[in-house]
């Protein structure tokens, strides 16, 4: 198909990240600029790739996190002019909670090629599940994740556990979104490979849009980042470990060409339909 309607070339990164944030930011650097000469220009990074903040004693966190959140956004505004490219990353952001200091945002942030900050989503679904508690050290958004337009496409935030709760994907897609971005810390564990490739591949078929997830590296994460199309066929997969790169040109004729197909958005029955903002009522 000729395209005729806007197309973005998106990279997904997968990087293992540390306690150390200035190891990180040096590989963050690597990745983007690798990116860059590939034609990118959309980066999207995992969850927590400024700080492994959940490792980190509570005595130093909210120390660490409230100085390393201002180097991190510099790093992404720097690497997002230089590059000329978006930039979605993960990392830690103060809440600002005098009670609970220890206790930052798990947040996702977007930078424009002009270094400038678009968007800051604070993760709502805290992954309290599999006998880990995220709450025990991370302060929960309030707010909807935002559609971002990047070139004319309509990108919509996803933050790890998010996408186990597809009212939330659906709410993106409802409000324009044509490719969720999916920033992960994806834990392992038994079946837990399966359900994160199952459920990427889900929340692009159940919405007909594509679907970029990328995932940590570390020991006890997945990795297995990937990049889906709207008909659910993965179109790009890393490996488990290693800090990779993948590229893919994401287009909305793509998506025009699956909903023709598959018209299942447009066959929803909408007055039977509850919000998912009544659900965050």
């Amino acid at each position: 198909m000729t395209a005729s309607n806007p197309a973005l070339r998106v990279a997904v990164a997968q990087l293992a990240p540390t306690t150390d944030a200035g190891v990180n930011r040096d590989r963050i650097v690597e990745l983007v600029e690798a990116a860059h000469e590939r034609g990118a220009r959309l980066v999207v990074l995992p969850e927590e790739a400024m700080l492994l903040a959940g490792e980190l004693d509570e005595s130093v966190r909210a120390d660490t996190v409230a100085r390393d959140w201002p180097l991190f956004l510099g790093l992404l505004s720097r690497l997002a002019l230089e590059n000329g490219t978006w930039i979605i990353a993960g990392g830690y952001e103060p809440s600002g909670d005098a009670e609970h200091p220890a206790r930052p945002h798990n947040s996702i942030a977007v930078v424009n090629p002009r270094g400038e900050l678009v968007d800051v989503y604070r993760k709502l679904h805290l992954y309290d599940a599999f006998s880990y508690r995220e709450s025990d050290y991370v302060t929960g958004g309030t707010e909807l994740p935002p559609v971002v337009l990047i070139e004319g496409v309509a990108v919509g935030l996803v933050n790890c556990y998010d996408i186990r709760f597809p009212e939330l994907s659906r709410d993106l897609v409802s409000r324009g979104a044509d490719v969720l971005a999916v920033s992960a810390a994806w834990v392992a564990g038994p079946r837990k490979e399966d359900h994160w490739t199952t459920l990427v591949r889900a929340r692009a078929i159940e919405n007909t849009c594509w679907v970029v997830a990328a995932s940590t590296s570390v020991p006890d994460c997945v990795g297995t980042s990937m990049i889906v199309d709207p008909l659910g066929i993965v179109r790009a997969e890393l490996p488990p470990r290693g800090d990779e790169l993948a590229v893919i040109d994401v287009t909305l004729d793509r998506i025009a060409e699956v909903r023709e197909t598959l018209p299942s958005l447009a066959n929803r029955r909408l007055d039977t339909r509850v919000t998912v903002q009544e659900n965050f009522a």
